[in-house]
């Protein structure tokens, strides 16, 4: 049953929602992301030396980098090398084009959050799809139903999936037994997450650049000593690129989300525009603009698939020689096996300790998504004066046990049925924000 509830929740209609709403957003801006890519360059990574530390929340290339941390995951060894065997090498050149069109429903969710942003009886920043689902669309009902799916899809794919990716990894590598990693693992996010979106962002600002950076600068090393062979890699791509397979798991490949871990329904998908997970993660920044943190948001969506993603692909279909699916291994031993040919036992490590770097930011950084999601909808029952208990558990330290709880349980379990289940509160979470996108899309300008 849940198997059939996920192939219908993820069916062709809401790949095609996805392509669509930024297929829309590209022609009403007049291709902003290709027309001004000088511009929101030197506005997004071209001007981090010209930040300064905010008193009362994080910066800008803080909120990047903890986006960042959500969404680079396992989807950059794992979806990338699904997509290749299932479709190709043209799959790659079909992520481009889906990468280019998602950097405008980042752009455009992430500009409605920072606009409808507002700050709780505390003073923190409560920002994302649920409160312009609320503000903007006037349906708070929709915006509760938003937070509910968040927080689900957070105690599902956001902790136990990458928990459990985290412990198979370092049992398979080290032979290290799930239970220890378990007790490491859910101590050290407890550490983390016990600082608040402060911490969280400042683990991420110096984790997601030195990981990102090791795992670009060892995929050029095998990248480069196969340098003949990239403009036959190339032919490759555009040759099969029009073929309806690569189209097909190209796309799936890139747009629905970065935690489905299994085939190319199942396979792990890097990106999260659509989802309205960025609009969230961008609302603690400080001193910046709706404009802003929507191009950051473009950054992102750049960075992770059409840089990270790329590397992955071509290390895949240079070690073997074009043909993916012909190597006889999917997924990540596919990428363990390209690395490990050309670097030896090294690669394997590369593989395991970029798995482990990445799935563990994933986690903090989907603590807070969830976090978020609870104390808006702890908010909106109050207002109500309904499910008081519920109010309570959702504002208090309920949640924190129970996310570190799922950390801890995902170590243990054995998750082929959880994956499935929990990506179907995935998919379910990206349509109120989908409904919110095409309704508010007289509010999304860009630049001049």
């Amino acid at each position: 049953m849940i198997h059939r509830i996920h192939e219908l929740v993820w069916g062709p209609w809401l790949l095609t929602l996805f392509l669509g709403i930024g297929i829309i957003y590209t022609i009403k801006t007049g291709f902003f992301q290709i027309r001004k890519l000088p511009y929101w360059w030197m506005k997004t990574i071209g001007s981090i030396q010209e930040e300064e530390d905010s008193k009362d929340g994080v910066t800008k290339f803080q909120t990047a980098c903890t986006a960042l941390a959500a969404t680079i995951g396992t989807g950059n060894i794992v979806g990338v090398a699904t997509a290749l065997t299932a479709g190709g090498a043209g799959a790659i050149f079909w992520m481009w084009v889906s990468a280019a069109i998602g950097m405008m429903t980042g752009y455009a969710e992430t500009m409605l959050g920072i606009r409808y942003r507002y700050r709780d009886r505390n003073g923190a920043w409560i920002c994302g799809p649920m409160v312009y689902l609320e503000r903007g669309l006037k349906l708070p009902g929709i915006g509760m139903l938003y937070s509910f799916l968040c927080i689900m899809v957070s105690l599902g794919m956001g902790s136990m999936v990458q928990s459990n990716s985290i412990a198979e990894t370092m049992e398979y590598s080290f032979g290290i037994p799930s239970a220890s990693i378990g007790v490491l693992l859910t101590g050290t996010v407890f550490l983390v997450i016990l600082g608040g979106i402060s911490r969280i962002a400042f683990v991420s600002e110096r984790l997601i650049p030195v990981s990102a950076g090791i795992y670009m600068l060892f995929s050029m090393v095998v990248i480069m000593s196969c340098f003949d062979k990239i403009p036959y890699i190339f032919q490759c791509i555009f040759k099969d690129a029009f073929q309806p397979i690569s189209i097909f798991s190209g796309t799936a490949g890139y747009g629905i989300s970065k935690s489905l871990q299994y085939g190319i329904s199942r396979g792990v998908f890097s990106n999260e525009a659509g989802l309205g997970s960025m609009a969230v993660l961008h609302g603690a920044a400080e001193d910046t603009t709706p404009e802003q943190q929507g191009m950051w948001a473009m950054f992102e969506v750049f960075f992770d698939t059409v840089l990270i993603c790329t590397m992955t692909a071509f290390v895949i279909l240079c070690m073997t020689d074009g043909d993916a699916a012909g190597s006889g291994y999917d997924g990540a031993a596919l990428t363990a096996y390209s690395f490990s040919k050309r670097l030896g036992p090294l690669g394997q490590y590369v593989v395991s300790g970029a798995m482990l770097v990445f799935a563990f930011a994933t986690i903090i950084a989907w603590y807070y998504l969830g976090r978020q999601a609870a104390t808006y909808l702890a908010e909106s029952l109050k207002k109500r004066k309904i499910l008081y208990l519920l109010q309570r558990l959702l504002r208090g330290k309920v949640y924190t046990i129970l996310y570190l709880g799922a950390v801890f349980t995902g170590c243990l379990a054995k998750l082929e049925t959880v994956w499935e289940f929990s990506d179907i509160w995935n998919g379910l979470m990206a349509l109120p924000n989908i409904m919110a996108l095409i309704f508010l899309m007289k509010e999304v300008t860009v630049p001049k």
